[in-house]
């Protein structure tokens, strides 16, 4: 069976466990609904959500997701229906950290970090993936969480979703590392632009730098993205700037989500001595300074702080998002709409998964992919 039938039986058994569930839609790990009505009649007008400012336990998978159950009990205690991580909380955003990399030479002890890097990051499937799916069934939560995935021998810095039934929808992977996070991470592609239609609305991650890319942030406004995710590493105030625009331009809530570490989050030697002397102000490198001040933040449709900036410690910030804004927004400005010119500027988005290696046999090319990471079917 080739790769393209084993695609097609997998949805089609999705699909029809769907229908004994009584689901009018079925999402899978990269089938976004995209109805613009499909969830919106049992979408409540009032939406409480958390954004989760904190440190993960550096490069200890378990203890991280301890921690990350932990505060995603808390948020479900103080009502909320949506939660959202940090970039790269499971299991750490390699802070300070070159790897042993300089142009022309890799040093034995960057290779052994980059393992025990791999090591602590996320199969998709796998046991990680399935315990956030109970995380978020057993405290009623839509869960957004920022992993660093394997796949093979690559790492992938990725957001990944799962409903309140524990259902998990599906995964972004981050388009273009920035600066030297491209020694570490590799590039996602148009298969993981998803926006999910859920009961607490359309529900979408851009992660950090990627916020830059305006075509992509066109891409996921005229999927109808509501509440838009932007888990960062950026602590910088010019972010917080960002963030507004982008919950103007798209005229969509904005959850800005980072972390907030010091020092000692990460192991002995882990931090370069480079990293102080670029980074940190000599009056401040005590032994326990703080390498990422969080920012994290909440925005309305119209560009309004509704929790946050934070820049003081770990803390979890909630708003309650009256999802009818979106439409007042909209009366203006809607940036796919009524205020577009398709007759100017067009949009082309290549949504097609890119593989390493496709074999080529008489009249037919097929692809060769693995079953854990299966795309969206394309038309052809």
């Amino acid at each position: 069976m080739n790769c393209r039938s084993l695609k097609l039986l997998i949805k089609k058994s999705i699909a029809i466990r769907n229908i004994h569930l009584g689901r009018v839609t079925f999402c899978t790990s990269n089938m976004p609904t995209t109805s613009n009505t499909t969830k919106e009649l049992h979408m409540d007008s009032k939406i409480r959500v958390a954004v989760v400012q904190a440190a993960p336990v550096v490069l200890n998978i378990e203890k991280t997701v301890e921690k990350l159950e932990k505060l995603a009990k808390e948020a479900a205690g103080n009502g909320a229906k949506l939660v959202l991580f940090p970039e790269a909380f499971i299991s750490c955003y390699p802070r300070g950290t070159n790897f042993g990399a300089i142009i022309g030479s890799r040093s034995d002890e960057g290779r052994e970090k980059f393992r025990k890097y791999w090591e602590s990051s996320v199969d998709i499937p796998g046991p990680i993936v399935d315990k956030l799916s109970s995380i978020a069934l057993e405290y009623k939560i839509h869960l957004v969480v920022g992993v660093i995935e394997r796949d093979g021998g690559t790492l992938y810095c990725c957001v990944v979703f799962f409903d309140d039934n524990g259902e998990y929808l599906g995964k972004h992977r981050k388009l273009i590392p920035t600066a030297a996070e491209r020694l570490v991470w590799g590039q996602g592609d148009g298969s993981t632009l998803p926006v999910f239609d859920t009961t607490v609305g359309k529900i979408g991650a851009v992660i950090c730098w990627e916020n830059y890319m305006p075509l992509l942030r066109v891409h996921m406004y005229s999927k109808g993205i509501q509440i838009y995710c932007a888990p960062t590493a950026d602590p910088r105030d010019e972010w917080i700037a960002t963030m507004r625009h982008i919950a103007l331009e798209g005229r969509c809530f904005v959850l800005g989500c980072n972390q907030f570490n010091r020092k000692s989050d990460y192991p002995e030697g882990f931090v370069e001595p480079e990293f102080e002397r670029l980074q940190i102000k000599v009056e401040d490198r005590e032994s326990n300074y703080i390498m990422s001040r969080g920012g994290s933040v909440i925005i309305s449709p119209l560009g309004k702080f509704l929790a946050g900036p934070n820049f003081e410690e770990e803390t979890i910030l909630y708003a309650d998002l009256e999802m009818d804004d979106i439409r007042r927004a909209n009366f203006d400005f809607d940036v796919v709409g009524h205020y577009a010119r398709p007759d100017v500027f067009t949009l082309h988005v290549n949504e097609k998964p890119n593989r390493s290696t496709v074999v080529t046999s008489g009249n037919n090319i097929t692809s060769q992919c693995s079953v854990k990471n299966q795309p969206q079917e394309q038309q052809p």
